[in-house]
């Protein structure tokens, strides 16, 4: 009876009810009924309305396996749910798909590792599946937040806990299919989403990475494996993520990065950091780089009072992105990366100076020294950043770029620089200076320009020279090389490397081209504030080597790409009158410096006279050169640049045949068709604003020093020196003599040799200096004695310290006639 009952009943139950409960065999190992299996298939096609019934039950079923244990015939159920969701295509298959994904919580809720990979399967199934119409009331924050927890599994069993974050980040990846192709439907961009689906991905990049530095540089990997190893999954699911990310969602992707590397301290060291960058900026579409470079310009701002090392990794991460970016779009951010690193770097030699000036001696000197070092890491980390950044931009981008770091570097005396030095004082003003100048020199290298006015405006070339007046050695030595990389245009400061008396220079293959129109117009216009500083610069007290080097090689590069006839005149005035000042010594040099201006000066006639090729001139130059080599080799660079090197004590005593004679220069390229007028006037540098800039004595007095003395430095063939005792009787004598006339007209005479014979720019330049001097006292004296007219409102009155206003009415006041209508 009760059989017939129960047969009864079964006859009774919906057809759809019979078809699913006939898949399932009384053993679950015998697996799905295929036989039935296709009828119910066959059954769900022709009657898709039932799909959503067939739905409800299949997930009934499972949910009581799955709390009954009887995991049999939940792979059941789920398989069956697979091919159901496979075969049918139809507007009735969303109420199925909610069946569906119910089930599949169901078992991603579970706590068997099994039954939540099966449930992942059946997920990632169901995301390569192409809906006609997209669902928008359906959410996926439950499996977003479930497959993260997954990715992050602390299973004690290895093999478990790889499968389920494997498992994890396929689901990831599967949500991220499913959701980013509608942009209607754009959740999963969602800060809440994005914040657990970045870290879950780098979590598992970072395990693997930290496991790969332990063990050595892995194999590279198969597809096989790739599918097997959470690192690889979870970095193309990275990157899938990133290539899909468009203008409106690409920060809420990138964000989580910076906190994911806050969070687990992955900054210092930065390769993790660097890894995942650099899968960023390849993943991500080129227009969108800016974007990235925008945000860890930004995260540098909000991590500036973190450890230096910190922030050096962080700027070694902008110098990776940069890389990448500087090939593509770089977009509006080129002033802005600049600006901020630039504050970055003000702030860490901030930070270095007060950690010198605040800390005290013994132990606490251990700890400046390493925090010094490690901010000189992220000095050096920013100088590189810009110094990429710079060499990878277009010519007319490096152009503003360069007078952008130009209009930071502080000049004492001056607030034309657009940085705040206030609280860094002459040490740190002094570092920053350096710095700037190190990423000028940076941003400059490999920079070739058509023309040299391109190169050097004057807007650029001013204050570029300013630094050169200033007595520091470093910076000085930074100012040449920086004007070494705008004037070589032709690859030949490698070449010139070296100050050294070169006995060929036709074995240099020096390459140079005709000077063009605009460059003889620079050197008209700036010729004479170039040798001025060039002049200057020679006679610095902290020179070393180098700088003579440098200056050296200022000499030589005019001389290949800008010196036409009258440069080359002017260029050898200048070497002369350098001669001159090394024996007159008025700036009481000491005696290695003037070795090394006479060495500076041989060097560069003997470069310039087989430049030019005179044979009457390197005749001259080699004659002397070999009478330095036997008599005086500390006159040589060879010698006096040696670590022991014999000085004289005197120059005055040596013979003439020892210097350069102007006369005979004169006369050897007076016969080359060279206009010669000129070096007979001595040299004389201009005098500009520059100089209250610097701390030297006046130039004012080193220009009249020089007129009464240059005429009788250096004897010539026609003058004898008479010596003759003087006494007291011989000096009351000259005194009454008109010893002053004669010296009046010598003046006078040298004045009028001069405006005929020195250039106009000479000319123009010592009276333009004059003028200057005038107005300043006229308008010190105007200052003093001028009062400003009365008030309407009053006069001011002082009594006992305080200032006190008389009202004046107005028509009491008297004005004068010719103001009164």
């Amino acid at each position: 009876m009760p059989t017939r009952v129960c047969c009864c009943c079964s006859a009774l139950r919906p057809r759809y009810k019979r078809l699913v409960d006939n898949i399932f065999p009384e053993d679950p190992k015998d697996g799905l009924v295929k036989a039935d299996m296709e009828k119910l298939t066959f059954y769900a096609v022709s009657a898709p309305e039932k799909l959503d019934r067939i739905g409800s039950y299949l997930a009934e079923r499972l949910s009581r396996d799955v709390v009954r244990h009887r995991s049999g015939y939940v792979l059941i159920a789920m398989e069956a749910l697979d091919q159901l969701l496979m075969a049918c295509h139809s507007q009735s298959i969303k109420p199925f798909v909610e069946s569906f994904l119910h089930m599949v919580a169901k078992l991603l809720e579970s706590g068997e590792p099994k039954l939540q990979v099966l449930g992942t399967n059946s997920f990632v199934k169901f995301a390569n599946i192409e809906e006609d119409t997209p669902s928008y009331h359906r959410r996926y924050d439950f499996f977003v937040s479930r497959f993260s927890a997954m990715c992050h599994s602390c299973h004690s069993d290895p093999e478990t806990r790889t499968e389920i974050r494997i498992a994890g980040i396929r689901g990831i990846q599967g949500v991220v299919r499913k959701t980013v192709n509608d942009e209607l439907r754009a959740t999963i961009w969602e800060p809440q989403h994005m914040d657990k689906i970045v870290p879950s991905l780098l979590f598992n990049m970072q395990k693997i990475e930290e496991v790969d530095s332990r063990i050595g540089p892995p194999p590279s990997p198969s597809a096989a494996d790739k599918e097997e190893n959470p690192a690889m999954l979870a970095e193309n699911c990275f990157r899938e993520l990133l290539g899909r990310a468009t203008f409106g969602n690409m920060n809420n992707a990138v964000r989580p990065v910076f906190a994911h590397l806050d969070h687990h301290k992955l900054w210092d060291p930065n390769e993790f950091a660097v890894h995942c960058f650099k899968i960023i900026m390849y993943s991500i579409q080129a227009q969108y780089s800016h974007h990235v470079i925008q945000e860890i310009l930004g995260h540098l701002d909000a991590r500036k009072k973190d450890s230096p090392r910190v922030r050096a990794g962080i700027i070694q991460v902008l110098l990776e992105a940069v890389a990448i970016a500087a090939k593509g779009s770089i977009g509006p951010t080129v002033l802005e990366v600049f600006n901020t690193l630039l504050k970055h770097l003000r702030l860490s030699v901030e930070f270095e100076a007060n950690d010198l000036q605040g800390d005290s001696v013994g132990s606490a000197n251990l700890n400046t020294n390493a925090k010094d070092s490690d901010e000189k890491i992220v000095q050096n980390a920013i100088i590189q950043t810009i110094g990429f950044f710079g060499s990878n931009l277009p010519d007319y981008q490096r152009s503003e770029i360069m007078m952008f770091i130009m209009g930071k570097v502080p000049v004492f005396g001056t607030s034309t620089h657009t940085l705040d030095i206030s609280q860094l004082g002459d040490l740190g003003t002094r570092r920053i200076q350096i710095m700037l100048l190190r990423s000028l020199l940076m941003v400059t290298s490999g920079y070739k320009a058509k023309t040299i006015v391109t190169a050097l405006p004057g807007s650029f070339l001013d204050p570029l020279l300013s630094p050169s007046l200033m007595e520091d050695y470093e910076l000085r030595q930074l100012v040449l090389e920086v004007m070494h990389n705008l004037m070589d245009r032709h690859d030949n400061r490698a070449k010139l490397r070296g100050i050294r008396i070169i006995p060929d220079v036709a074995d240099l293959k020096i390459k140079r081209e005709k000077i063009c129109r605009q460059d003889t117009s620079f050197m008209k216009k700036n010729g004479q504030q170039l040798y001025r500083h060039i002049y200057l610069g020679c006679k610095e007290e902290d020179n070393v080597q180098k700088n003579y080097e440098l200056l050296y090689t200022s000499l030589a590069l005019i001389t290949i790409e800008l010196a036409n006839e009258e440069v080359v005149i002017d260029l050898i005035r200048l070497a002369i009158a350098l001669q001159d000042s090394a024996i007159i010594n008025e700036d009481n040099l000491p005696m290695f410096h003037r070795c090394g201006i006479m060495a500076l000066v041989a060097a560069y006639l003997n470069f310039v006279s087989q430049m030019i090729a005179v044979p009457a001139f390197c005749q001259h130059v080699s004659k002397v050169i070999e009478i330095r080599t036997m008599e005086a080799p500390y006159f040589l660079p060879e010698h006096i640049f040696r670590d022991k090197c014999m000085l004289p004590k005197s120059l005055e005593k040596h013979d003439k045949n020892l210097y350069f004679l102007t006369n005979k220069i004169a006369e050897s390229l007076g016969g080359s068709g060279y206009s010669v007028e000129r070096l007979s006037v001595p040299y004389v540098p201009q005098v500009t604003d520059e100089d209250r800039l610097s701390r030297r004595k006046s130039i004012v007095d080193t220009v009249s020093i020089q007129v009464d003395i240059l005429p009788n430095s250096i004897p010539s063939d026609d003058v004898v020196s008479n010596t003759e005792e003087i006494t007291f009787e011989a000096l009351k004598k000259a005194i009454d003599t008109n010893g002053m006339e004669e010296q009046e007209k010598e003046k006078r005479r040298l004045v009028i040799e001069k405006f005929q014979k020195a250039p106009f720019e000479e000319i123009a330049a010592q009276c333009e200096s004059k003028a200057n001097l005038l107005h300043d006292r006229l308008a010190q004296i105007l200052e003093l004695t001028i009062r400003p007219p009365p008030s309407p409102s009053g006069t001011l009155t002082i009594t006992s310290g305080h200032a006190n206003y008389q009202s004046v009415p107005v028509y009491e006041m008297k004005f004068p006639d010719l103001c009164v209508y």
